[in-house]
C-alpha cells in the first residue's frame, strides 16, 4: 500500500524525534545526568521507524539494544517523556525508574529489551504463538542485530516459527559490526537474509536508511504474517554512527571502524534522505521542516524537564513489585 503524503510525514517527524532523544541522552551520560549507559541508535534510526510507526497498537515488537535509543519504542506509541523518565530512573518511567533503559510498556505491544543478546528469539517465538492463539491477526515483530545471528536461539526460534507458520517478522540491524567485530570476519556470506532460506520463509535485503524501503518490507512481512503464511525475515543495511556504547569506560575501546567509513554513511543520513525526498516531490517545504524540526527540539526539551522534575522511586515500590495483593492482581 502507498503511502500517503501524511504518513511520510509522519515517518519523517518519528525520525526527527527519535535523533533528538538520542542526541539528548548522549549528552546526559557524558555530563553524569542519566543513571546509565546507552547503545546509540544515530544513523539506524530508519529500520525502526520504518517497521514500528504503522503496527497496530496491539501488535508486539521486541526491540534489540540498540533498540533503547528511541526509534522503535517511539514509533509504537511510548511517551518520550515516559521514555526519558526511565533513563533517568525515575518514578514516571515506563519501568517506574526500576529498569532504566529497557523499555517495557505492555499496553502497545512492549514486554521488555533484554540485555542478553538472543534472549529476544524465544520470546517473539512464545508472543508469535500467543497470537496465533488468539486468531486476532496480531504480528510479532523482533529485532536483531548482525552480530545475534549466531546466537543458537536464533535458529531454534526461526526453525519452530516456519514449522509452526507463526506470524512473526525478524529484522536485522546490519551495521557491519557486532560491538568491535566486524562481520565479514563472523559469517561466510554477503546477506544475514540468506538464512531464511533454511526455513523456508523470504528473506530480504533492503537499504536501512530508506525508511520508505523499509516499511514497505516490514509491510509486506506483516500482511503475509496475518494472513497466516508464517514468518519472514528482513535484513536492514544500516550503520550506525556512534561507537558501540556511551558511559561504559570498562566496555569502551578505540572504535576500530575507519573514519572515512563512519563519514561516508553519514552521506546517506535516513534523515536527510526523507528530507530530499519530501521536499523534491513538494510535500512539504522548507518552512514545515523547519517547523517540525522546532517542535520536536521543544517537545525533547519538555520530556527532559519532565524527566529531571520527577521523583525517584521510594522504598515502598519493592514491596508494590514483589508481591500480589489479595485480589491477585499486582499492587
Amino acid at each position: 500500500m502507498a503511502l500517503t503524503n501524511q504518513q511520510l510525514t509522519k515517518l519523517y517527524v518519528n525520525m526527527v524525534r527519535a535523533r533528538g532523544l538520542d542526541e539528548l541522552l548522549v549528552r546526559a551520560v557524558a555530563e553524569g545526568k542519566s543513571e546509565v549507559f546507552l547503545h546509540s541508535g544515530q544513523g539506524e534510526e530508519a529500520v525502526g521507524v520504518g517497521a514500528c510507526t504503522f503496527l497496530r497498537e496491539d501488535d508486539y515488537i521486541y526491540p534489540q539494544h540498540r533498540g533503547n535509543g528511541a526509534a522503535h519504542v517511539i514509533s509504537k506509541g511510548v511517551s518520550p517523556r515516559a521514555f526519558l523518565a526511565e533513563h533517568y530512573s525515575k518514578a514516571t518511567g515506563t519501568c517506574r525508574g526500576l529498569s532504566v533503559f529497557h523499555t517495557s510498556e505492555p499496553s502497545v505491544g512492549i514486554f521488555g529489551i533484554g540485555g542478553t543478546i538472543g534472549t529476544n528469539f524465544s520470546l517473539s517465538l512464545g508472543w508469535g504463538l500467543a497470537a496465533q492463539k488468539r486468531g486476532k491477526g496480531q504480528v510479532v515483530v523482533s529485532f536483531f542485530g548482525d552480530g545475534g545471528s549466531n546466537r543458537g536461539t536464533l535458529h531454534e526460534a526461526m526453525n519452530l516459527a516456519a514449522v509452526w507458520k507463526l506470524p512473526i517478522i525478524w529484522v536485522c540491524h546490519n551495521n557491519l559490526y557486532a560491538m568491535y567485530m566486524p562481520i565479514k570476519d563472523a559469517y561466510p556470506k554477503e546477506d544475514i537474509a540468506d538464512l531464511a532460506g533454511g526455513y523456508g520463509m523470504p528473506g530480504v535485503v533492503v537499504d536501512g536508511q530508506d525508511v520508505v524501503a523499509v516499511y514497505e518490507a516490514v509491510q509486506a512481512a506483516v500482511d503475509r504474517a496475518r494472513a497466516g503464511q508464517g514468518p519472514s525475515l528482513i535484513e536492514c543495511k544500516t550503520y550506525r554512527y556512534r561507537s558501540h556504547v556511551e558511559g561504559m569506560v570498562d566496555f569502551v575501546h578505540a572504535d576500530p571502524r575507519p573514519q572515512e567509513e563512519i563519514d561516508d554513511w553519514k552521506k546517506r543520513d535516513p534523515i536527510y534522505l526523507l528530507r530530499n525526498r519530501l521536499l523534491e516531490q513538494g510535500i512539504l517545504k522548507q518552512a514545515n521542516i523547519e517547523r517540525i524540526d522546532a517542535e520536536i527540539v521543544t517537545e525533547v526539551e519538555e520530556a527532559k524537564r519532565f524527566a529531571i522534575e520527577s521523583p525517584f522511586p521510594g522504598p515502598s515500590i519493592l514491596d508494590e513489585v514483589l508481591y500480589a495483593n489479595a485480589k491477585g492482581g499486582a499492587k
